[in-house]
């Protein structure tokens, strides 16, 4: 006994079924999401959904892709089923991109709510090309009726070599968390800037070892701690998390990269930051000796090992420490083979920053961390009190640049710091308010990162500036310029990320 069903007979039950099931490849594994979908007579079907999401990430990786539309008809016996295989591809030609959001809009509220506000852009757009489609009737199958095949040969592609390379490169930059790295950029400018201001000496050669010797180190904590959390679990358990700010990377719960590869990733960028700090200590001075032990064992035991300094309480003291004073000094020291109280000054406000970046993205993880022992401060605190100490860390910022610039320690020109000021008040007022709330509190994570951000390049144009002098304010002001760019262009990055989130809160209300 045989039966075969058209194509119109298909198209027509894809019509009525509004939420597939939607199965894509992490690693060695599956991960499955229902998610609305439209199709074309073509039986091409596409998908809408935010930038960033998981499921647009383990697409690109893995485009292979499977889906299966289910109605259950008016008894078991009615009930049909359409299962697609075929390889997801990114629209990205805008005419059929909006035709296929506008197609996606009439069955998801998200995508109807973001293309009719004009925040079309905060989605990735995804066809998902067949190569096979079986269709099923129970009462079929219980007689042994084979389904009904329609195959798309010329849809079958084979994923070369180089794609994989270049995926597993798109994997390991969503690892290292590239545009957050500004946190070991900035300490080392300030440092070098300040052995410019005090000294008169500015080495290429040496400042750029110590910049790529502090942002191995910096890579080296983020990879250890995406291994360390994913080893106690905290990764896994943590539902709350708020992307990019808090969570971690994410790639080993996306099956992206293994958790041999990111310990191996971790071991290597240490090992390379090690070589480096060896080569400085014999070329300028053992004290970098110190100085890249301490940074070694907190990043490496940040969240593991026999120290788990995160777990202990430690951990925002130690990243304020590390980002802060120790690499301003060090960049100094770099510079003139000698120590000074200066940079330890003048690095204060960025040390109080960067632990705020830190704190204030635990906020978020106070779920997870709490039910896997990370005892953070945000956790021994509880959210509310916590914002108290947030609100310390942050007017002890400007409290410093002003003292330091009042007694004299610090030249007048670091004032240009307290020009930061309304972001640490806009984001105070959020974390007073949405503490507990990590959908809302996403404006203050991004207001927080930006504040360091800023307020750290504003200082290093502080003592370029003193260091200039009057003849070389033509320098000084393109130096300002590049500064206030880069500044525009991480506040941009950041507030895109602020933004998908709200987008996304107020589409499903």
């Amino acid at each position: 006994m045989s039966t075969s069903h058209n194509r119109a007979e298909i198209l027509k039950l894809m019509e009525e079924v509004a939420v597939a099931a939607i199965a894509t490849s992490a690693g060695e594994g599956m991960r499955i999401r229902m998610m609305h979908y439209a199709t074309d007579d073509n039986f091409n079907i596409y998908l809408a959904t935010i930038k960033g999401d998981p499921k647009t990430v383990q697409m690109t990786n893995h485009p292979s892709i499977s889906l299966l539309l289910h109605h259950s008809g008016s008894n078991i016996n009615e009930s049909k089923e359409v299962e697609i295989t075929g390889k997801a591809i990114f629209v990205r030609d805008e005419k059929e991109r909006e035709q296929a959001l506008e197609m996606t809009a009439k069955r998801s509220p998200v995508v109807k709510y973001l293309t009719e506000t004009g925040n079309s852009g905060m989605l990735d757009c995804i066809k998902v090309v067949p190569d096979t489609i079986k269709f099923r009737i129970f009462n079929e199958i219980v007689q042994g009726i084979p389904p009904t095949v329609i195959e798309f040969p010329q849809n079958r592609q084979v994923v070369s070599d180089w794609q994989l390379i270049k995926m597993k490169l798109k994997n390991w930059r969503m690892e290292l968390r590239v545009p957050f790295l500004t946190a070991s950029i900035v300490p080392v400018l300030l440092g070098t800037a300040i052995a410019w201001f005090t000294m008169g000496t500015f080495y290429w050669g040496f400042f750029l070892l110590t910049l790529l010797a502090g942002l191995l180190i910096h890579v080296g904590s983020n990879v250890m701690n995406d291994y360390s959390d994913h080893r106690s679990g905290n990764d896994e358990v943590n539902q709350q998390f708020v992307r990019p700010f808090s969570g971690g990377s994410r790639v080993i719960q996306l099956g992206l990269l293994t958790p041999i590869e990111v310990l191996s990733g971790a071991l290597i960028a240490f090992l390379f930051s090690a070589l480096i700090g060896f080569y400085l200590a014999w070329t300028r001075g053992p004290l970098i000796l110190l100085l890249g032990a301490i940074g070694l064992i907190s990043g490496m035991f940040y969240t593991g090992g026999p120290f788990n300094w995160a777990k202990r309480g430690f951990g925002e003291l130690l990243v304020g420490l590390n980002f802060g004073v120790l690499m301003t000094l060090g960049a100094y020291y770099v510079q003139t083979k000698s120590f000074s109280w200066l940079p330890v000054v003048a690095a204060i406000p960025v040390s109080l920053l960067i632990a705020a970046v830190l704190y204030i993205n635990e906020f978020p993880d106070f779920t997870a961390d709490k039910q896997v022992g990370k005892n953070t401060l945000v956790v021994r605190l509880g959210r509310e009190r916590a914002v108290i100490l947030y609100a310390l860390i942050m007017a002890g910022v400007y409290v410093s640049i002003g003292v330091g610039a009042a007694t004299g320690v610090l030249p007048p020109t670091v004032l240009l710091g307290l020009l930061t000021l309304p972001l640490a008040i806009r984001a105070l007022q959020y974390a007073t308010k949405h503490h507990s709330s990590p959908f809302d509190l996403v404006p203050a994570n991004a207001l927080t990162v930006t504040g360091h951000l800023a307020t750290g390049l504003l200082l290093t144009l502080a003592f370029a500036w003193e260091a200039l002098g009057p003849s070389g304010l033509i320098y000084t002001v393109i130096l300002g310029v590049v500064f206030v760019g880069f500044i525009i262009f991480m506040y941009r990055y950041v507030e895109k990320q602020k933004n998908i989130f709200i987008g996304l809160k107020q589409a499903v209300r």
